[in-house]
C-alpha cells in the first residue's frame, strides 16, 4: 500500500511536470511568438539540451543510490582533452572516443572506491575531484585548447553529431535512445533494483544480498562514462576542444534531475521526468530572452524550480499529500 501511494504521487508529479512544460512554451508563444511558432528554435533545444540530458541521466542513478557526485563538469573536460591527446597520438579517431570514455569511467570508479571503501562523504570526494581533474587539465594543456576540425566529415562525426535527415542533430537521437536503454534497465533489469534498494535502506539491501559497495561504485562509474560522452559529443559538435568545457553544466545538470522528480534522498527516481526536465531547463533561457526579460531572470527561475521540486519530494516522502 505505502509502495503503491508512492508510485501514484510519482505518477501525479511527472504528470504535472508535463503541464508545467506546456505551460511553459505556451508562455513563451504568447509572449514571442515570431520566435517560438518557428521550428528553429526547437531544433536550437535539439543542439544543445542532450548534453545536459545525458549528464542528467547519469546523475539520476547517482541520486537515486542515495549519493551525490560534483566533478561531472570536470570530466566533460578531462575526457574531450584525452580523446584529442589520443587521437594525435594514435591517429585514430575509435581510440581517441574508446580513451576518453575509459577516461571518465576510471574518474568515476576512483569517486566510487574512495566514497566505499573509504567512507568520505560522496559530496566531498566529487567536489575535491572536481576541483584536481579541472587543474590537471589545465596543466597538462597549458590552458590552451585543441582545434579538432580534421573530425569534420568523418564517419564517427556524422554518426555523433551529424544532421539526421539534413535536419535533426544525431546526438539528440543518442539522447532518446540513452532514456529509453537507461529506463529499461532502472526499472527492468536487476541492477536498476539494486541501486534503488541500495538508496532507499544500504541494510535492508545488504540483507537481500545485494552487494552495495559494487553497486554504488558502479553508478559512479556509470556516470563518469555519460559525463565522458557528454564531453567527447561536445567537442565533436565544436570541433574544438576548450579547457573550461564543462563549466556553467552544473545547474542544469541537476536542475534537469531534482525537477524531473528525483529525489535527493535516495530509492526514488525517474528517467522520463529527467528526460521532460532536461528539455523544460534547457528551454528557460532562451525563452526569457526572447520574451524580453532579463538574462538574470534565468537562475532565479532555475532556483525556484530545484526548491520546489526538493519540497514536494519531502513533502511527498512523509506523506503529507
Amino acid at each position: 500500500m505505502e509502495e503503491r501511494r508512492f508510485q501514484l504521487g510519482r505518477y501525479k508529479m511527472q504528470l504535472g511536470l508535463i503541464t508545467i512544460f506546456c505551460l511553459v512554451i505556451l508562455f513563451f508563444i504568447l509572449t514571442s511568438p515570431t520566435v517560438f511558432l518557428r521550428p528553429t528554435i526547437y531544433l536550437a533545444y535539439l543542439t544543445t539540451i542532450p548534453f545536459v540530458g545525458i549528464m542528467a541521466l547519469g546523475l539520476t542513478f547517482v541520486l537515486a543510490s542515495g549519493e551525490i557526485d560534483l566533478s561531472f563538469p570536470s570530466v566533460m573536460a578531462f575526457a574531450g582533452y584525452v580523446c584529442a591527446v589520443a587521437i594525435d597520438t594514435t591517429g585514430s579517431i575509435t581510440l581517441g572516443l574508446l580513451a576518453g570514455l575509459a577516461s571518465g569511467a576510471l574518474i568515476g570508479s576512483l569517486n566510487g572506491l574512495v566514497v566505499r571503501k573509504i567512507g568520505v562523504p560522496s559530496i566531498v570526494v566529487t567536489l575535491g575531484m572536481s576541483f584536481l581533474i579541472r587543474g590537471a587539465v589545465n596543466l597538462l594543456s597549458q590552458g590552451l585548447g585543441k582545434s579538432l576540425t580534421f573530425l569534420q566529415g568523418t564517419p564517427w562525426h556524422t554518426v555523433l553529431v551529424g544532421k539526421v535527415g539534413g535536419k535533426f542533430p544525431a546526438h539528440a537521437i543518442w539522447f532518446v535512445a540513452l532514456t529509453v536503454l537507461f529506463w529499461f534497465i532502472l526499472y527492468r533489469h536487476r541492477f536498476g533494483n539494486h541501486v534503488l534498494f541500495s538508496g532507499d535502506n544500504e541494510d535492508a539491501a545488504r540483507m537481500m544480498g545485494v552487494n552495495v559497495d559494487r553497486v554504488k561504485i558502479m553508478v559512479f562509474a556509470l556516470m563518469g562514462v555519460m559525463a565522458a560522452f557528454a564531453g567527447l559529443i561536445d567537442s565533436f559538435r565544436l570541433l574544438k576542444w576548450w579547457p573550461t568545457m564543462g563549466e556553467g553544466f552544473m545547474l542544469t545538470t541537476m536542475a534537469s534531475a531534482f525537477v524531473g522528480g528525483t529525489s535527493m534522498f535516495g530509492g526514488e527516481a525517474t528517467i522520463f521526468g529527467t528526460f521532460i526536465g532536461a528539455f523544460l531547463i534547457g528551454s528557460l533561457e532562451a525563452g526569457i530572452v526572447a520574451a524580453g526579460l532579463s538574462g538574470f531572470w534565468t537562475q532565479f527561475i532555475y532556483g525556484l524550480l530545484i526548491l520546489i521540486a526538493v519540497t514536494v519530494h519531502t513533502v511527498l516522502r512523509k506523506g503529507k499529500v
